[in-house]
């Protein structure tokens, strides 16, 4: 009897524990949490988009880190197979805008409960409220040429002293993002014990902070349809084109997710822009100035750009421009209307910083895959020590991606203990 232990009840370690049991696998789930599932719960807003229904090319371009690593599990285990998983657990699921997978009940709970079903269908044995400390190991005796490891792990040792001895043990203990349910980087401590590089981590997929008060007094409003651009020391790091919001410290929406995520901590210190008219060029957006005033001459400034505009954003727009919102319409020279044409295709801001971890959907950074077989994610240090999900560094853009490259690698990780 082989006798695995999967260390952490999220995402991959749940996927892990119900591919992993039988063939003579007795597989325990340690988990220093009360119950599975903790930040699964709360993904997708709650309603935990589980994939995307797009084909593996685009899955592959909206992985941002290490994306050539994931094409051999990707392959043994695609978004096409995690669908069918679900559905045959009985999920059924809806493919939504983007592509993107939820379950038709819009409940994380389902996925997670199909899960945990299927995990005590093969008398998977589960341990909460325990936390794991550290893991241990045994020295192999290795020839000089030999480029096999040279040590094993022999099971795990708890906070409270007891070892577990086991013959595999699976890693699945997430990253650094949303502290509050269990993920505080245990995971990196782990694969340093067994020798590991851990990549540098910071928080992805995360609002950005801006320097300038403003946003706080636009805070709630959503822009949609406008072009984003975030450029540093003369240098272009991101361009999207969707959708944003104003929060009282900056600004998130999926346009800044993406932005976070592509050009991670280098935002730090950079200009944001955004053009408010991207359909417009200066020349047609200066016509469509020109008619507005001209209908509503008799009005003043700030009641002609609520036109244009959303009407919190007037007050700061006008002060942006440096004129004044009282003017009346119809004394608009030709030189404010250009004032008003480059902050509308230019509002710019000034990036102080990235959100928190308590904000994270994803860890950017994590174990070093160049040390971790791409096909059965075991430690190309330690033989039997498996590593899965956001504990690695990959990540990727919102939209299901994320949770993909967890069950992708969990799948890896399982099938290579039941070999």
């Amino acid at each position: 009897m082989n006798k695995v232990i999967i260390i952490g009840a999220g995402a991959a370690g749940l996927l892990a524990a119900a591919l992993a049991s039988g063939y003579e696998n007795e597989v325990i789930v340690i988990e220093k949490n009360e119950k599975p599932g903790k930040k699964l719960y709360i993904t997708g807003k709650g309603r935990c988009n589980l994939t995307n229904a797009c084909d593996r090319d685009e899955m592959m371009a909206n992985i941002i880190s290490n994306n050539r690593f994931m094409y051999s599990s990707f392959n043994s285990f695609n978004n096409y197979d995690v669908m069918d998983l679900f559905e045959n657990l009985g999920v059924p699921l809806k493919v939504e805008r983007g592509m993107r997978v939820f379950p038709e009940s819009d409940k994380s709970s389902d996925i997670i409960t199909a899960l945990e079903k299927e995990c005590l269908r093969k008398n998977v044995k589960f341990m909460y409220r325990t936390k794991v400390a550290g893991l241990c190991y045994e020295a192999v005796e290795n020839s000089k040429d030999d480029k096999k490891p040279s040590k094993r792990v022999t099971g795990v040792r708890l906070e409270d002293g007891r070892e577990l001895p086991a013959d595999s043990v699976i890693v699945a203990t997430g990253g650094l993002s949303y502290p509050s349910t269990g993920s505080t980087g245990d995971g990196y401590n782990f694969a340093r014990s067994a020798g590991h590089n851990v990549t540098k981590c910071y928080p992805s997929l995360v609002s950005l902070k801006i320097k300038e008060g403003f946003c706080a007094d636009m805070a709630g409003l959503s822009l949609k349809n406008v072009r984003v651009a975030v450029q540093k020391n003369g240098k272009e790091l991101y361009s999207g084109f969707g959708e944003m919001l104003f929060t009282h410290t900056g600004v998130s929406g999926p346009l800044i997710l993406s932005c976070s995520a592509t050009a991670g901590i280098s935002c730090d210190g950079a200009e944001l822009s955004i053009d408010l008219k991207p359909a417009l060029d200066s020349e047609k957006l200066d016509e469509r100035l020109v008619r507005d005033l001209s209908a509503d001459s008799h009005k003043q400034l700030k009641s002609v750009l609520r036109g244009l505009l959303p009407a919190s954003m007037v007050p700061v727009f006008v002060k942006k421009t440096g004129l004044d919102e009282t003017v009346m319409a119809g004394n608009v020279t030709r030189e404010n209307r250009q004032k008003i044409v480059s902050v509308m295709k230019n509002f710019t801001m000034n990036i102080c910083g990235l959100g928190g971890y308590n904000e994270a959907v994803v860890t950017k950074g994590g174990i070093d895959v160049k040390q971790i077989n791409p096909a059965t994610m075991e430690s190309k240090l330690c033989s039997n020590l498996y590593f899965a999900g956001e504990v690695l560094d990959i990540d990727a853009f919102t939209g299901g991606f994320n949770l993909q490259i967890a069950w992708s690698t969990a799948a890896a990780a399982a099938r290579a203990v039941l070999k």
